[in-house]
């Protein structure tokens, strides 16, 4: 409603009532004002009835919610189910037009506006994680490897002649994925071992470098956040050789933008060397649904020259849940996040510690890796080869998620590459370990829930190897029947994870 709505409201209701409901309209329409004037993440979040009436706002500047609209075109933003139009919030023409994902596009001014804002509001929090001197940015509605193919696909362009990637090695395939898709061949190098951490070999990559020569590599593709015995790339010296070769630098920072030590890599690095672009997750940063990344960088024109390569229009719906989440948290709510998951790392780190001297094991000392951990499997292993998978599969069927639990001498073949000892970032890490890690959103609740499961699991299977070495004389049972046996008795399991709850 309008001041000539609220004026003709005054002939209904009391003037005093109708001039109160206007006032406390205003205070909604300044926060929406001071948003869009400023193009910042508002400090203190918005509660829901502003952020539903800036979404209808922003909704019906779009044609297809137009009164009296008349669409002739082959894409004009119909929707069968009154259910999905009311998920997306009327927002339905996408972001972006033909030859450009940042394009504004003429029939859908509420969803460009959207878009524009979400890109703005995502840049501020880059800044405010960390990375001060980020020029330019967007919202992608792809996750992670595939922004990645698409940041490789763009330097095509720029680099024609090259055929390869430099690559220090991290086990996660999608990252390894992204520069076969793109058509280019990976250069593994191979990560050195220095105490327990998996760290960048620089001499590696710089031989490399000369070895294929400069105008024959597209790029070096780092990496930030992995997990625990590997450790962040060093990328400032990394930054560094691609300056030295006029190189190109990309970096995967999938859930990096959380970890201010990551962030602060990022950082010195561009200053001091060369980054041309850097990916993150939504989902692991800011948890909203899987399907989003963020493409930053330093250069505003190679920014767009990405956003550019983006063929057709694009889904709308990261860029919304982004936009909501920000606007509800505020970046002082954002901040409190990521100031709990650094205390929720520490606490983590400590009952690791205590849970697995307690089994004569040890917390891998890794640190300058701010977001994952681990813990040797030593006694484990060397009792019987199938003992840490067999703990995998327990914690699992006790519905613990995101625990990675990872056997020595593991060897996968991904696109025709084959990796030995895959999972471990090296071919032959000196002992089996399990990872855990503190993201944002976790709880201490959650710490001891998993603590609690882990040390029971540790002690069913110690159990279970004081049965066998009491056995003498008599062929050793298998502890894989036990896995039968344990799969089997899910009742059981699933009682154990109420009594947990309850507890």
């Amino acid at each position: 409603m309008n001041r000539e709505s609220f004026a003709a409201a005054e002939r209904l209701v009391s003037p005093a009532y109708v001039r109160q409901g206007y006032e406390a309209r205003r205070s909604h329409e300044h926060l929406i004002r001071l948003l869009l004037e400023k193009g910042k993440c508002p400090e203190d979040g918005w509660d829901e009835s502003t952020l539903e009436l800036f979404l209808h706002e922003l909704a019906i500047m779009d044609s297809n919610n137009f009164l009296g609209n008349c669409g002739v075109g082959e894409r004009e933003g119909r929707v069968a189910s009154k259910l999905v139009a009311r998920r997306h919030y009327r927002f339905i023409h996408g972001i972006g037009r033909s030859g450009d994902i940042s394009a504004v596009q003429p029939k859908a001014a509420g969803s460009s506006l959207l878009n524009k804002i979400t890109n703005s509001l995502v840049l501020d929090i880059i800044k405010l994680a960390g990375v001060h001197t980020v020029t330019n940015c967007f919202v992608v509605p792809m996750a992670t490897g595939m922004s990645l193919t698409l940041c490789f696909l763009t330097l095509r362009h720029k680099r024609p002649t090259a055929k390869y990637i430099i690559w220090p090695r991290i086990d996660q395939k999608s990252c390894f994925k992204s520069m076969i898709t793109a058509g280019f061949e990976p250069v593994v190098i191979e990560n050195i071992l220095e105490g327990d951490e998996l760290q960048t070999n620089l001499k590696a990559v710089e031989a490399k470098v000369q070895e294929l020569g400069p105008d024959n590599i597209l790029c070096v593709h780092s990496t930030t956040s992995c997990f625990a015995p590997r450790v962040p790339d060093r990328l400032e010296e990394l930054a560094v050789i691609c300056a030295s070769y006029g190189i190109p630098h990309i970096v995967n920072n999938a859930y990096g933008l959380q970890s201010s030590k990551c962030m602060h890599l990022i950082q010195q690095a561009a200053q001091g060397g060369r980054i041309d672009a850097f990916v993150q997750s939504l989902d692991k940063n800011f948890m909203v649904p899987v399907g989003g990344a963020i493409i930053a960088g330093f250069n505003d024109s190679f920014i767009q020259e990405i956003s550019k390569m983006y063929p057709g229009r694009a889904s709308a719906s990261p860029s919304l849940d982004v936009l909501i989440t920000l606007l509800s948290l505020g970046s002082n709510g954002y901040k409190k996040l990521l100031k709990e998951r650094k205390e929720i790392f520490s606490y983590l780190s400590i009952q690791l510690k205590k849970l697995s001297e307690t089994y004569n094991e040890r917390l891998l000392h890794t640190p300058h890796n701010p977001i994952s951990l681990a813990i040797t499997l030593k006694t484990l292993d060397e009792h019987h080869d199938k003992a840490a998978t067999h703990l995998g599969s327990m914690l699992f069927t006790r519905q613990v998620s995101g625990a990675r639990v990872v056997p020595p001498g593991s060897v996968q073949t991904v696109s025709g590459y084959t990796f030995r000892g895959f999972m471990s970032h090296t071919n032959n890490y000196p002992c089996a370990y399990l990872n855990a890690a503190s993201a944002i959103g976790m709880k201490v609740q959650e710490v001891d829930l998993f603590i609690k499961r882990l040390d029971k699991c540790l002690k069913a299977i110690k159990k279970e190897q004081n049965k066998e070495s009491n056995v003498s004389g008599v062929d050793k049972p298998d502890i894989t029947e036990d896995v039968d046996v344990e799969h089997m008795a899910l009742s059981n399991v699933l009682l154990e994870t109420f009594q947990d709850l309850s507890t």
